[in-house]
């Protein structure tokens, strides 16, 4: 699915250069010599963290954190919306009608506004 998605970016890139790389960032999933030769590829510069570097980072530096990529920190944040985490809306207007409403509140306690 690497190559499908790469090949539907709808978004125009530019040509990545020597001088400009490309970089695209993917988590510990896609950990494989065929993914990273697939990236190559269409010339992207791979930037994966390895399967199993960040447990043993948490243990050895004091403070350390483990690295949440945007989207998995917002699924988890909606979550926490129980109206979301189990569909109940049999209208999925209506569901899609709080998804939004879950979104704007996500999107104004993170822009600093309450205080």
């Amino acid at each position: 699915m690497v190559e499908a998605t790469l090949e539907s970016i709808p978004v125009k890139r530019p040509k990545p250069t020597r001088k400009n790389p490309q970089g695209i960032c993917l988590d510990k999933g896609y950990d494989y010599d065929n993914v990273r030769d697939l990236v190559k590829e269409f010339g992207y510069t791979a930037h994966i963290k390895a399967r199993g570097e960040e447990a043993p980072a948490i243990k050895r530096q004091a403070g350390f954190k483990a690295r949440r990529w945007v989207v998995e920190r917002t699924h988890s944040w909606m979550n926490r919306f129980r109206r979301i985490l189990t569909r109940w809306e049999k209208k999925a207007r209506n569901y899609l009608a709080l998804l939004h409403l879950v979104c704007a509140v996500i999107t104004y306690r993170c822009s600093g506004l309450l205080g």
